[in-house]
């Protein structure tokens, strides 16, 4: 495991590339968010993405949501739908919420659950950097069903192993999740309240 300090408003350009290397060949990295420290893994990546569940403890059956760096993305990868929609996404993303659409063929099925995707454009830079080549999970940096904690130091000792590479900003003022909303009905449906208030909803 190899940890490195960042300042998360002036990401090291240099350490980011290191760390999507690390991505590139199937490790798992511990980065920060704007909500809660998240595990990374390339999406595409089928063992990578059994490290994070086997890290986790968490059951297979719970999909991972998806982080991406742009709007862009998400239209390659879920079938977004109407203007509403774009419209949703626009006035919300980069920040704290998990938006779920049906899923386009890229995005596995061993990422998902009855084809759906949820998605994420945290608005942290370093989190968006790490997404530039591929798109990589983003659920929390804790043992299922135990506490998620803000500190890389505690997380570590609680995860215990499995992790290749750690990205320090030190300990976030953030501790609550990303609120998660459902977007493949007719009308929007919030699944879980956290993090951010929406607009245009």
């Amino acid at each position: 495991m190899k940890i490195v300090e960042m300042d998360q408003n002036n990401p090291d350009l240099d350490l980011i590339d290191e760390a999507i290397e690390v991505l590139s060949s199937g490790g798992v990295v511990l980065y920060p968010t704007d909500t809660v420290y998240g595990l990374g893994a390339n999406i595409f990546n089928e063992k990578a993405v059994e490290k994070v569940y086997n890290i986790k403890n968490r059951d297979y059956f719970k999909p991972l949501s998806v982080c991406v760096s742009s709007i862009d993305e998400i239209l390659l990868i879920a079938d977004v739908g109407n203007h509403k929609t774009h419209e949703i996404l626009t006035n919300n993303l980069p920040g704290p919420f998990t938006f779920i659409f049906y899923k386009k063929e890229p995005i596995p099925n061993y990422a998902t659950k009855n084809h759906k995707v949820g998605i994420r454009i945290p608005e942290n830079i370093i989190s968006r950097k790490l997404t530039q080549n591929f798109p990589i999970t983003t659920t929390s940096a804790n043992l299922s069903g135990k506490k998620t904690l803000n500190n890389p130091k505690d997380i570590i000792n609680q995860l215990n192993e499995g992790i290749d590479f750690v990205i320090d900003v030190g300990c976030l003022k953030q501790s609550e999740p990303s609120t998660i909303v459902d977007l493949t009905r007719k009308e929007p449906k919030i699944l879980r309240k956290g993090s951010g208030i929406l607009k245009s909803f």
